[in-house]
């Protein structure tokens, strides 16, 4: 059970927000071996004051229009899934919101099976 956060800053419609969520659900789908159904996500719109990130860490240029997704899942995905999720996310961003793939800032928490309650206070993973 992944749970993705998508921030960025204010001014996006609702349309742009809903289809950034849609395009991490789906490479997650395909790339990473999560279930269909399995979408619990948080988008979440910062004024600029309280979104900051450095423009050019890395020697990579970036902009106001910078989405940043934090996926928290299961341990065990290997580093060619991960890398095929950060190019998928990438190019979705880029080929369906027009976002340049340098405003795509991706990371990854892996967690132990035992630390998710999906309800219930039950450890259903454990």
């Amino acid at each position: 059970m992944p749970l993705v956060r998508i921030d960025l800053q204010k001014g996006k419609d609702a349309s742009y927000r809903q289809k950034a969520g849609r395009i991490v659900y789906e490479a997650m789908v395909a790339h990473t071996g999560v279930p269909k159904d399995d979408r619990f996500q948080i988008i979440a719109e910062h004024a600029i004051e309280n979104f900051v990130f450095d423009p050019d860490y890395l020697g990579i240029h970036r902009t106001n229009d910078l989405v940043m997704v934090q996926i928290f899942f299961n341990e065990g995905r290997s580093v060619a899934q991960k890398q095929a999720l950060y190019k998928a996310i990438a190019d979705g961003f880029s080929e369906q919101l027009g976002l340049r793939r340098e405003d795509v800032f991706i990371t990854l928490v892996e967690v132990k099976k035992e630390n998710w309650s999906f309800g219930n206070g039950i450890a259903q993973y454990a």
